[in-house]
């Protein structure tokens, strides 16, 4: 099985927590949709000819500003050069650019899953970020995509907005819970240096909620998914009974997918790569027939260590006998002291032959992982 994740550069405005700088541009709308379209023609040898392809992913930027005529023009691009069997085709959106007429519209092309960027439920925080849409769109939005038909959605969460306490947090939990979309990812606010609140930042102009606060509002996300009968089958990541997200799975079980577009990242199985993030070179790159793409060649080291960071993430942990098996490598005898400490800290447990993160461990889970590598 396998994946294709198409990025979409553009966004309605720059958010400033955020360093995607893509603002909306008509005038290179269509140049990067016919960038794409040719990059999807030449790359299609990027997978091994009986690879199917299992799930489509329009994400990243906003993907919800292009017409159908646009986004119909992409999916029979891949429907042109690469073999299907579509299991899951996800759309981003933002809550403002969706109506009616355009649900209708995307479920006539085959998209069953929509990934809606609400971020919260507070119009001051909504404000804060720059966001183009207000609480009661989101709470609107969420019930129009049921009534056109869409069974599979997902909302994304900010948490960590620097707050006296969590009550915004915990009302947005709240709201989260009575719209009830089935899937939920959820995200902690992270400040990137070259954004308006990187640079705020540095001149002393904002402080970040403090690493304690952030847990208490991650352990705060976990309590209420797991009353809720959400199932968090990734660290980031909740969802319901049949309602976990394909192609962000596949992510993290480490199976191919073909990234397109500017900035996009791919990944065979032996080797990831990445495009130019430029929209202007990506054009110029493709238009010499020319793939804007850097691949790095990974070790059996690096795949390994990839493993155990990936996997350790997710509800089904790091298969040990796989990891010896493939990589010769055996974390019990290679980290038995560590093993330990961890255990009796109570960070991990052990599941037959799989390592898994305890809730408490889950709040570290990179630095957890980081000390498990070769």
């Amino acid at each position: 099985m396998s994946g294709i994740y198409i990025h979409i550069p553009f966004c309605k405005q720059a958010c400033h927590y955020c360093d995607f700088h893509f603002s909306t541009n008509t005038k290179m709308v269509e140049p990067v949709l016919m960038m794409i379209l040719k990059e999807l023609e030449l790359r299609q040898k990027f997978f091994t000819s009986d690879l199917k392809i299992e799930t489509i992913y329009l994400g990243g930027g906003t993907p919800s500003l292009l017409s159908l005529d646009q986004l119909e023009k992409i999916l029979s691009q891949i429907h042109q050069h690469y073999t299907l069997d579509i299991k899951e085709f996800t759309l981003e959106a933002n809550p403002d650019d969706l109506n009616k007429e355009k649900l209708l519209g995307y479920k006539s092309l085959g998209i069953d899953r929509l990934s809606i960027g609400i971020q919260s439920f507070d119009d001051k925080v909504l404000s804060f970020y720059n966001r183009a849409h207000e609480a009661e769109d989101s709470l609107k939005v969420v019930d129009l995509a049921k009534s056109a038909g869409f069974e599979k959605l997902s909302i994304d969460l900010m948490y960590g907005f620097p707050h006296e306490d969590h009550s915004i947090w915990k009302n947005d939990l709240t709201l989260a819970m009575e719209i009830d979309p089935g899937h939920i990812s959820s995200y902690a606010l992270t400040v990137e240096p070259k954004t308006a609140l990187g640079n705020w930042m540095k001149k002393g102009k904002f402080r970040e909620a403090s690493e304690d606060f952030q847990a208490e509002q991650f352990e705060m996300l976990m309590e209420t998914m797991e009353k809720s009968g959400y199932i968090q089958y990734e660290i980031s990541n909740f969802g319901k009974t049949g309602q976990f997200a394909i192609h962000n799975t596949n992510y993290w079980k480490a199976i191919p997918y073909l990234g397109i577009g500017p900035g996009a990242h791919s990944f065979d199985g032996k080797h990831r790569g990445y495009n130019i993030a430029s929209n202007s070179l990506y054009i110029k790159e493709l238009e010499k027939d020319k793939l804007p793409y850097t691949q790095e060649d990974l070790k059996g080291t690096d795949l390994a260590n990839e493993y155990i960071l990936t996997s350790l993430r997710t509800i089904w942990g790091t298969d040990l006998n796989w990891l010896k098996s493939n990589f010769d490598f055996d974390l019990i005898t290679e980290k038995k002291e560590l093993l330990k400490k961890l255990s009796d800290e109570k960070l991990i447990l052990f599941d037959k032959e799989k390592l898994l993160l305890t809730k408490e461990g889950k709040l570290l889970a990179d630095s957890i992982a980081s000390a498990l590598f070769f």
